[in-house]
């Protein structure tokens, strides 16, 4: 039976990966949570900093930066799963329902990270020192934004080991005490009662139509354009 499941994870995993998705990738510590989360962190706001002028006239960059940096380290196959919740029985969806799933939430999550990330706009993150891991499978990796005089915003990062060459990969985001994860469990495990994984996809898939729209630490939205 895990034989059976493994060989599904893997055609599944091929079918939507990227052919890109390896190439150019920066160089990361995939053994290490605490350099991991440091380092794709790092990459990702630079990217941002560096697009900043672009991003303010198109927010859909975010997209592509979220796609390009971050999603190689998002254990979304696990995380796509756990928002189905308890009431999901894989044994009674398709193949083909279950890849069109996977597919659809890898580009939602992208959205997510991309809403979630919109407000960044040269803040200092500091990310705290590490731990020991050993012998560890979940870990959770902290940080601090920092912007000017507005009240420090806390971050965590959990991680977990994924496969069997003990990379470590990220699931969830948890800012100021809300984990991103479980809003997203929250939201979804009573549509898949109810409806189903047919209605799931639906739901996501309208969420990825709608534009990116930057937001500023205060909760505002910031308009197109604007250097606010």
């Amino acid at each position: 039976m895990k034989a059976k499941l493994a060989a599904f994870f893997t055609v599944l995993l091929m079918a939507v990966m990227p052919v890109s998705a390896q190439e150019s990738l920066p160089e990361v510590n995939t053994q290490d949570p605490y350099k991991m989360v440091e380092q794709v962190g790092n990459h990702t706001f630079a990217r941002i900093k560096a697009a900043k002028d672009d991003i303010a006239k198109n927010p859909e960059i975010l997209r592509e930066i979220m796609e390009q940096e971050l999603l190689p380290y998002i254990d979304y196959q696990y995380s796509a799963f756990k928002v189905l919740g308890k009431h999901f029985d894989m044994k009674k969806t398709s193949k083909e329902t279950l890849i069109e799933y996977i597919r659809v939430f890898r580009q939602y999550l992208v959205t997510t990270y991309a809403a979630a990330l919109s407000y960044y706009d040269d803040q200092e993150v500091i990310f705290s020192p590490p731990k020991d891991f050993e012998g560890d499978k979940n870990v959770t990796v902290r940080a601090l934004i920092r912007d000017g005089e507005r009240p420090d915003i806390d971050v965590a990062f959990k991680v977990r080991k994924s496969g069997k060459a003990d990379d470590w990969k990220a699931y969830d985001m948890v800012a100021e005490g809300i984990s991103m994860l479980q809003n997203e469990i929250k939201q979804y495990e009573p549509v898949m009662r109810t409806e189903g994984i047919d209605k799931v996809i639906e739901i996501m898939r309208d969420r990825i139509a709608k534009p990116i729209q930057l937001q500023s630490l205060d909760g505002k939205s910031k308009q197109q354009g604007s250097e606010e």
